[in-house]
Formats: structure tokens, C-alpha cells, sequence
């Protein structure tokens, strides 16, 4: 069934002695300021690995061949084959094409760039996600040195087993912004035969996704990273409201009690003012870490665990 309601949101990651994105040098990402950040690409990858794991069709994820006894990276078209079962060459439909990207539920999501064999294809997804800032003003990056069980073959004198370093925040918190807009697919309708665009079930998925993922996601260096705070904001259908990216109007304070603070004091505020265009508000947090006060915005709210509402308005 088609979803026709745009939505804004948040979604909140908590880091506590992992590297939730690290830059080329091993560090956790920063822009000039010195601000430690999460790129998108971050936030999407935990969520794509989510999906394949539950059975998903994922176009845009690494998968690998041997090609001359050698372990490489598959192509683009080599990947597409892979998900789809078949080959692209100079006779392909673009309509064949722009049906089999849109059976795979990340580009159902998030929207893809495909150029292959006369096959230049954007689109631009429903789901668009902002960069994650990091809310904790007092992070620290620690560094930690490793002792590898091998030596150093690239040095002819060396006796003695290698060094390596592993990076990470002390602690850190991550809000990413969000917008869907299933609008973006409705030009694709009249080309597609049967496509319906943007579909409850790809909300539900990615909903899903937010929640978890993160989670989930149990790499060494992202250990210790999990999804702490989402929430999801609808627009009632017929209403034209657009709102910028959220994440501005949310702070986390650190208690010196037993739970944290997501502060949505802002938010609230400014959501109460246009409270007659919106559909619907939820709210997912751990509850064993963190506090918000609902007071007053018209919403329910989860234990992110457990998606049990434990209280509404």
C-alpha cells in the first residue's frame, strides 16, 4: 500500500568507548570546529546490514568474487546480477531496470545512482538523512594501542611483534535528522508499470531500521554503539508543511543521577505551534539510561526495546 505522508525525525545514537565513524586516519570523523560527527553513509550501512540480514533484497552493499585467485570487490554490474538474476547490456529496458532497483528495499529508502551500459539513472530517495552531530559537549578521544601476534613483514630487521591503535570516543551522542518524501517517486509512476512509489511497508522497514540497527551492529570498533532516541513526526496528508532539519532543537545533558537527558524542550515548543497539520508524533528511547519529559506535545511514547507504550496524550 502506498504511504502518501511526508515525515520528519531524529534518531539518536549513543557511543560509549567505540568508534561509530571513524575518517581515513582511524579517528572519529570532525568537521574544522573540531565537532566529532556521524556522515550518513554511517547511519544507512547498520541499517542496510539490518534489512539483508532479515532476508531483504540490498542492491548497495559490498560483496565479494575471486577473480585470478584474487578476493576483490564486485562491480556494480556484477552486484546487480548478483540481487537480481540478470545482466545488463546495451538492450535492456530502463523500465526493466528502474523495477528490479526498486524491488531492493535500500533503494526503495534511500534512492540510488546507477550508471551502467547506457543506463544513467538518478533517484532520488524518499528517505533523505542529515550528517549526525554529536550532542555531548565534554567527549574525549582515547587511543589505545594493540599488540598484534605477528611481526611486521614489511621491516627485514624487525623481531618483535607489531603495534597497531584502536580510536574511540570516551562517550558521545549522535542525532541524525531525517525527511521523507514519498513525493520523490511520483515521477516514476507513469513509467513503471504496476509502481505504486513509496509504500507502508518501506516506512515500516526503515522504522525498523532506526530502532535497531545501530544495535545490531556489533563490529569491533562499533561496539559499544546503539540506538538510543528516535522520533517520528507525520504530516497529515492534504497539509503542505516542510520543516528543516530537527536535530537543532534537541540537546543532551549528561545527570549526575541515574539517567541522562534528551532535552526536546525546543522541539516541543515549536511543534505545538503547528500541532493542527500534524498526523502523528512517536517517540522511542531507552528507558533505562535516558529520561525525556513529553509534557504537553501530543504524542506516544516507546521503550525502545520493547516498542510497549507507556504513555500518551
Amino acid at each position: 500500500m502506498k504511504f502518501n505522508k511526508r515525515v520528519y525525525g531524529v534518531v539518536g545514537i549513543k557511543s560509549i568507548m567505540s568508534n561509530w565513524n571513524a575518517d581515513f586516519t582511524g579517528r572519529p570523523k570532525t568537521i574544522t570546529t573540531g565537532e566529532i560527527f556521524g556522515s550518513d553513509k554511517a547511519f544507512k550501512y547498520p541499517i542496510k546490514k539490518y534489512w539483508e540480514n532479515q532476508g531483504e533484497k540490498i542492491l548497495y552493499m559490498k560483496s565479494y568474487q575471486i577473480n585470478k585467485d584474487k578476493l576483490q570487490p564486485k562491480q556494480l554490474s556484477e552486484r546487480y546480477q548478483e540481487i537480481f538474476g540478470t545482466a545488463i547490456n546495451d538492450k535492456t529496458p530502463s523500465k526493466e531496470v528502474l523495477s528490479n532497483l526498486f524491488s531492493a528495499i535500500d533503494v526503495l529508502n534511500f534512492g540510488a545512482t546507477f550508471a551502467e551500459k547506457k543506463q544513467n539513472i538518478s533517484i532520488t530517495g524518499a528517505v533523505q538523512i542529515g550528517q549526525g552531530f554529536n550532542k555531548y559537549k565534554d567527549v574525549e578521544i582515547e587511543t589505545q594501542d594493540i599488540l598484534s601476534p605477528f611481526r611486521n613483514s614489511t621491516k627485514e630487521d624487525a623481531d618483535a611483534s607489531s603495534l597497531g591503535k584502536k580510536i574511540v570516543v570516551d562517550e558521545a551522542h549522535y542525532m541524525y535528522p531525517f525527511s521523507i518524501n514519498p513525493k520523490n517517486y511520483d515521477v516514476f509512476k507513469d513509467v513503471i508499470d504496476n509502481f505504486e512509489g513509496y509504500t507502508e511497508d518501506a516506512y515500516k522497514k526503515f522504522k525498523k531500521g532506526c530502532l535497531v540497527a545501530a544495535t545490531g551492529f556489533n563490529t569491533n570498533s562499533k561496539s559499544g554503539s546503539e540506538n538510543e532516541f528516535a522520533i517520528f513526526i507525520e504530516v497529515k496528508e492534504e497539509e503542505q508543511l516542510y520543516l528543516a532539519n530537527l536535530d537543532s532543537y534537541i540537546s543532551f545533558i549528561k545527570n549526575t543521577g541515574d539517567k541522562d537527558i534528551i532535552d526536546i524542550t525546543e522541539l516541543k515548543e515549536m511543534l505545538r505551534k503547528i500541532e493542527d497539520k500534524i498526523h502523528n508524533i512517536e517517540i522511542y528511547y531507552n528507558t533505562h539510561t535516558v529520561q525525556i519529559d513529553t509534557t504537553g506535545l501530543k504524542c506516544n511514547a516507546y521503550d525502545i526495546f520493547d516498542e510497549v507504550g507507556y504513555k500518551g496524550y
